[in-house]
């Protein structure tokens, strides 16, 4: 530890921290605009600007480390002079167009204008020629709204990527993609980019038509609960699930679905797959495949392993074909005439609802995914008090799953609550601790040694899928892949801002509602036993509806 003063006050630190890291422990505030925790400093915004003791010129605090014996100021009239121009320049490259913005309400860039007094249309708009590029049916770039912080191009090759790059055009950089990539739709660039240039594209123009017409179901990931609340300003974490259902069911919805229940199907179904792959001995390790960008991932950069994917659909899907087939069979309801609207935390589970091979019976099993985020939009454009609105219980019959199908909403959540179950089903035991805590946590890469009777299984659990690249595939036997650090919790169609200690409590939440519920394994639940009862009772409906293929795709 070192010590060190911030206007005056003296503070401890640990060598190698920056100033804006300290100084933002310590409630001192310094403005940045760019700084992300995820990240390495960019220093680009400039807004962060200290002079230190002893130094000429002025330093950007992100990218200055402390040392001991420092005196650090953070305010002073040259500062704020500098500020001021920094953030009128900042704003002569950023079109403002802030009603539908992602950050509308939280925006740094509107916050620190009124706090420095500035004119926001000083100078003039050097952008506002610049165009709008989608990527694919997930994702769009609004290039004149960019003001060059290259978080999403730092993000983009964290994640084992580079589709975003930087290029230099007429004097300026610009942030570009690279054709010679392929983007896999995650949604990480959105939510790591302070001026709202990227966004998912929009569903609820749809949503809303569908709602006046059709007979609309609605169906919500497991993170969906313990985030949609930040949206309303209610603490990180906060567990909204009677709040979910009550605002969706105002806004039209004939029913309301926990993708959660279809999560314990999606368990028992992995789970013996992986039985039957561990006793063949044939494509290990077997790779998880509810996420949408992973699988992209594989089919793309890594076809030689497409062979690993489990061949379970996500949960979603999975839900989303037992509505239109069992749902409308049993309400005598022409699935034609049936639209799912799935709440997701993500924005490639737009990309995977138009994928062909996951059709049942020549129907898509989800017609429209609205993120975390449009969900909000929706609901305060309606009108509806989340916060204090009276909670309304879920429909059967998905509307009770069990502690293993929340987490999935967590990184390592899909491979607890298959080995759970793999346990049970390999033994014939009861599992004495259902908690693997081995493979909980934030950390990219996660690795355990699970013995389950007379086996030895080696697994890992991957988030932030650029990690993928840090591990020798040939130790395991099962793989967890999210394309999003912390998993769906972090994923990126989720609220924002995001930053490990939010992923934090939203994680706590969904293992709060496991430890608390009565049933806690995917095998055990009584509505799962029901559907396979009466319609999982044999391969044909299981495959259309449960399994799928995916191919290797050309770059």
């Amino acid at each position: 530890m070192i010590k060190l003063k911030i206007n005056n006050i003296e503070v401890s630190a640990k060598k190698g921290e920056s100033i804006l890291d300290v100084a933002i422990r310590n409630g001192i505030k310094i403005p940045a605009v760019c700084r992300h925790s995820d990240l390495e400093p960019q220093s680009s915004c400039r807004l962060c600007l200290v002079s230190i003791k002893g130094r000429d010129g002025f330093f950007t605090s992100c990218s200055t480390n402390v040392e001991n014996g420092m005196e650090i100021i953070t305010d002073s009239p040259e500062i704020k002079k500098l500020r001021k121009i920094n953030l009128e320049l900042l704003f002569s490259q950023h079109i403002e167009q802030c009603s539908q913005c992602n950050w509308k309400y939280k925006c740094k860039l509107l916050s620190l204008a009124k706090d420095y007094n500035i004119k926001i249309t000083k100078f003039n708009d050097r952008k506002k020629s610049f165009k709008e590029k989608k990527f694919g049916p997930s994702i769009v770039f609004d290039s004149s709204k960019c003001i060059d912080c290259k978080n999403c191009v730092q993000m983009c090759e964290k994640q084992g990527i580079g589709y975003l790059t930087v290029k230099e055009k007429d004097g300026f950089f610009q942030v570009v993609t690279d054709s010679s990539k392929e983007c896999v739709y995650c949604g990480q660039c959105i939510t790591h980019c302070p001026s709202g240039a990227f966004e998912e594209i929009s569903s609820i123009e749809k949503v809303e038509k569908a709602l006046e017409k059709k007979y609309v179901i609605f169906q919500f990931a497991p993170a969906i609960r313990s985030s949609i609340g930040e949206e309303f300003n209610m603490p990180y974490g906060s567990i909204s699930t009677g709040k979910l259902v009550s605002s969706i069911k105002k806004l039209g919805a004939k029913k309301v679905f926990d993708v959660s229940v279809s999560a314990d199907v999606t368990t028992i179904e992995e789970g013996n797959e992986l039985i039957e792959r561990l006793n063949n001995g044939k494509n290990l390790p077997m790779f998880t495949s509810c996420c949408p960008s992973w699988v992209r991932y594989v089919e793309i950069y890594k076809p030689e392993i497409v062979k690993n994917l489990t061949s379970v659909r996500s949960p979603h899907i999975i839900l989303g074909g037992l509505i239109k087939t069992y749902f409308s069979e049993k309400e005598k309801i022409n699935p034609k005439n049936i639209i799912v609207v799935s709440v997701m935390p993500c924005t490639s589970k737009k990309y995977e609802i138009l994928r062909d091979e996951l059709k049942v019976d020549g129907l898509r099993p989800v017609d429209y995914v609205l993120t975390t985020r449009e969900l909000g939009k929706l609901i305060k454009k309606n009108n509806i008090d989340f916060k204090n609105i009276e909670e309304d219980a879920l429909d059967s019959p998905w509307n009770k799953p069990t502690g293993a199908g929340v987490i999935y909403g967590n990184t390592g959540g899909v491979m607890e609550s298959a080995l759970r179950t793999v346990y049970e089903k390999l033994t014939g035991k009861k599992l004495k601790n259902i908690n693997f805590k081995e493979v909980r946590g934030l950390e990219g890469v996660k690795e355990a040694k699970v013995k389950i009777g007379n086996k030895n299984i080696n697994v890992a659990v991957v988030n932030g899928l650029g990690n993928i690249n840090k591990i020798d595939l040939k130790k395991y036997e099962y793989i967890e892949v999210m394309a999003c650090p912390g998993g769906c919790i972090g994923g990126g169609g989720q609220p924002i801002p995001i930053n490990n200690e939010i992923r934090k409590k939203r994680a706590q939440s969904l293992y709060k509602i496991d430890s608390g519920d009565s049933v806690r394994m995917a095998h055990d639940s009584l509505t799962v036993k029901m559907i396979y009862k009466e319609f999982l009772n044999n391969k044909k409906n299981i495959h259309k509806t449960c399994h799928t293929t995916y191919f290797p795709k050309n770059k």
